[in-house]
């Protein structure tokens, strides 16, 4: 065995145990967070076996933090907090309060430190954003009323944590100043802040200025170029790049940096693209992140503090929900309203993770306080899955009554905007990208009646404004595809270009229905055998048939017109 394979070891084993437990937990219906924390469990200090090299695991989560705080900001959308601001901006502020309060509470009985207290009940007030967004695209949820509600909602924490990044560092070292806290000079502690904060006001001046022109151009310029690694690196560079510069130059979190090199990224014409040349790269620095937070979680803070673990996972699953049912209904909401977004947030996951992390490096938090914080985040995340079954139930419940009461009434009154499916016999059309939107067009204009489904918002709103029908979410999800009605389709066809996803969508179509004539998208025979495997009636190669369409049009001109009419042999 060769030495110094330290960061192999780590890479190698670290993601091999996280796919095994993610793909199990993914099979018990469990968030894949929860595979990725046991899986760092699995491989760290506190249990026997391998022990993977915790400073490499702790300069990779660093990498992993960057990387998800270059995604949160490249999905921020202020016009989707602005629809919802009156009650997302108030609400999710009080909540925030009355979380770190009730942490501040549980802590301040145990005598701990009001500072200590403070960033430990801040650590219980966010949700996981992968998992608020799972459990709502599963309900079809994301495009209602409540769903824009609980993303503007959750966007007004997700700023909260970027500045409590920002600032923690800043009011540690002010308290470290004052030694063990007594006689805290307030005017050295103020001026501190001030300058944190003037820090933080250069470096947006500079992204605004120079930034928001500098990095669309740069990105432009390499698009460009048709090479997509260099478009790819550029992305990485970009995110990195911005993230360690504002660190050098600025004293300001690698967080905030990657943070808004994202927002600046979103408001260019090329953001999807960055995005998804991005995403696998960001989702395996991701998954080493909740590893590395995995490893440092101590199992025995279960037998050692059981009472303040449950009082913990209490605060974080009923405590803040309740809190936050109590807002949406003060602000005159419904009840099913109020009772899905408290459902939505009755879970902690990656930026508590980031905090309590911040918080024991600076010395601010106790590190039996960060394992309490991931036990409460590992039971909340595995409760929220029971918890939208109950508040399914109830729906189901609740409507039915409704159904009774007013047997005409709309029993779906936050459903979302968009033309309505009528009728029957009508096509499906997996997929609003360039070619299923072009299809989607072509099929219209010839009087099929269609709907589309797209995991992608902005395709969605495209196909609402041509006036076509359409769903958000994946279409290989039971719920999801039994709102297009493929009961009642005459066909299918899937404009998808992942082959994998496509066969288990055309396994699914055949289930609903039979006699569904199913077409699918192919680049490859292999891709092509699969999808027929699985049930499709024909699959078409893209290549074979740019290559079949370039040969007609070549055969078409002057010098090979004749050639065509020759007869073969």
């Amino acid at each position: 065995m060769p030495h110094h394979t330290d960061l192999i070891d780590i890479v190698a084993i670290g993601l091999a145990v996280a796919f095994v437990l993610g793909f199990v937990a993914n099979k018990l219906r469990l968030s894949p967070l929860v595979g990725y924390l046991f899986a760092g469990m699995l491989v760290g200090p506190f249990t026997p076996g391998f022990v993977a090299d915790p400073d490499l695991a702790f300069q990779l989560s660093e990498l992993g933090v960057m990387l998800l705080m270059f995604g949160v900001g490249l999905h921020f959308s202020l016009d989707d907090l602005m629809e919802v601001k009156w009650i997302a901006i108030p609400g999710a502020i009080a909540q925030i309060a009355a979380a770190t309060l009730m942490g501040w509470a549980l802590t301040w009985y145990l005598g701990w430190p009001t500072l200590q207290g403070l960033v430990f009940g801040l650590a219980l007030s966010v949700a996981s954003t992968v998992v608020l967004l799972r459990a709502m695209e599963e309900r079809r949820l994301l495009d209602t009323r409540r769903g824009r509600i609980a993303i503007g909602w959750l966007i007004v924490e997700d700023l909260v944590m970027v500045l409590a990044l920002v600032l923690l560092p800043a009011l540690a070292g002010a308290l470290a100043d004052a030694g063990d806290g007594d006689g805290i000079a307030y005017g050295a502690l103020f001026t501190k802040l001030g300058l944190t904060l003037l820090q933080v006001g250069l470096f947006v001046a500079v992204m605004l200025l120079v930034g928001a022109r500098v990095i669309p151009w740069v990105l432009e310029k390499t698009a460009g170029t048709g090479s997509r690694e260099l478009f790819t690196l550029s992305v990485l560079a970009i995110a990195l790049g911005v993230a360690f510069g504002s660190a050098a130059l600025f004293g300001v979190s690698f967080a905030l940096g990657a943070f808004f090199a994202g927002m600046l990224l979103n408001k260019s014409e090329l953001s999807h693209k960055a995005a998804n040349d991005s995403l696998p790269l960001r989702d395996a620095f991701a998954v080493l992140f909740f590893v590395s937070v995995g490893m440092l979680f101590n199992p025995h803070i279960l037998l050692d503090e059981p009472w303040l673990v449950a009082a913990t996972a209490f605060i974080v699953i009923v405590g803040k929900s309740a809190a936050a049912y109590a807002i949406v209904r003060a602000f005159g909401h419904p009840n099913s309203t109020a009772l899905t977004i408290s459902a939505s947030l009755a879970q902690i996951g990656e930026f508590s993770f980031i905090l309590a992390g911040l918080g024991v490096s600076l010395q601010i938090l106790p590190a039996d306080g960060r394992d309490v914080i991931l036990a409460g985040a590992m039971i909340s995340i595995i409760a929220n899955p029971i918890i939208f079954v109950l508040l399914d139930r109830w729906q189901a419940r609740s409507d039915a009554e409704a159904a009774r009461a007013a047997p005409h009434a709309d029993a779906t009154p936050d459903a979302a905007a968009g033309p309505a499916l009528e009728g029957a016999d009508h096509a499906i059309v997996v997929g609003y990208g360039r070619v299923g939107s072009q299809l989607a067009r072509l099929l219209r204009g010839r009087g099929i009646p269609l709907v589309v489904i797209d995991t992608d918002i902005d395709n969605v709103r495209r196909a609402h404004a041509d006036g076509i029908p359409a769903i958000r979410g994946n279409a290989a999800s039971e719920r999801v595809l039994a709102e297009a009605r493929p009961d009642t389709a005459r066909i299918a066809v899937l404009a998808i270009p992942q082959a994998l996803e496509a066969g288990e969508i055309v396994a699914r179509l055949r289930e609903a229905n039979a006699a569904l004539t199913i077409f699918a998208r192919a680049h490859s025979d292999g891709e092509v055998r699969h999808l027929i495997e699985h049930g499709a009636d024909g699959a078409v190669m893209a290549e074979r048939e740019l290559a079949y369409s370039m040969a007609e049009m070549v055969m078409a001109t002057p010098p090979y017109r004749a050639l065509r009419e020759v007869p073969a042999g």
